[in-house]
């Protein structure tokens, strides 16, 4: 574990080497060097494991050790291509860190960041594909029962919402598969759905969902919403009949 005087050296001088470095050229430095080995040996850690969810657990282990460095880059970079930054963009994916991957990918599709060469996958689809993934996957966890379940469920919804609304933004204008997009969609229809209030909404991003992909799944969440929001209309309707 680095101090945090080396974690401030490591910081500021990351900063300045991706300051240095012009815009799509490879990334160099002292410090992409020495994270870059460091991510060669933990690569060949992790793939000395089979199973997947001690992967998952080993990358949560590594990951703190690249923070410093990533930090820096992302203060300072001007858009050098970082296969170390990249890698760290995935991994915090894999491990259910939205927030840090997609920070991570907001920049990345700024400066137009490739992939690593192991992944046959542009920046885009792969931010995608694996927010929505990782999204479903904590939309599908089970929470206690009970009030406190249902609200830890529903601000986690929104929170997912939120991270997903993001992504989409970053990506609407991006050239990807139509099945890929249609996940993302699905994922933001079911964080909507499940946050509550936002049917509509929902409805509408499951609609989205099926015009790109008519197998993605959705059809029968979606008539369920047409008839919530049809009686929640009709029960409005008789309401200010009452009043009138």
């Amino acid at each position: 574990m680095q101090s945090p005087a080396r974690k401030h050296f490591a910081r500021v001088t990351a900063a300045k080497a991706a300051g240095d470095a012009g815009p799509g050229r490879p990334q160099t430095g002292e410090q992409y060097e020495i994270h870059a080995a460091a991510l060669w040996e933990a690569r060949r850690t992790l793939k000395a494991i089979k199973s997947t969810e001690a992967k998952v657990a080993k990358k949560r282990e590594l990951l703190p050790d690249f923070e410093s460095y990533v930090t820096g880059v992302l203060e300072g970079g001007n858009g050098a291509q970082d296969d170390v930054l990249m890698t760290v963009m995935l991994w915090r994916l894999d491990v259910g860190d939205l927030a840090g991957g997609i920070a991570i990918a907001e920049y990345a599709l700024r400066h137009g960041l490739d992939t690593p060469d192991r992944f046959e996958r542009d920046t885009a689809s792969l931010v995608v594909e694996q927010v929505a993934e990782e999204a479903m996957r904590l939309l599908e966890a089970p929470y206690a029962e009970g009030a406190v379940g249902e609200a830890a469920a529903a601000n986690d919804a929104a929170e997912m919402a939120m991270h997903l609304a993001r992504v989409e933004a970053l990506t609407r204008d991006a050239d990807m598969h139509d099945q890929i997009r249609a996940k993302l969609h699905k994922a933001l229809g079911y964080a909507q759905r499940a946050r509550g209030g936002h049917a509509e909404e929902a409805l509408a991003n499951l609609r989205r969902a099926l015009e790109l992909n008519d197998r993605v799944g959705v059809k029968k969440d979606i008539e369920k919403l047409e008839r919530e929001l049809k009686n929640a209309g009709q029960g409005t309707e008789k309401g200010e009949g009452n009043n009138s």
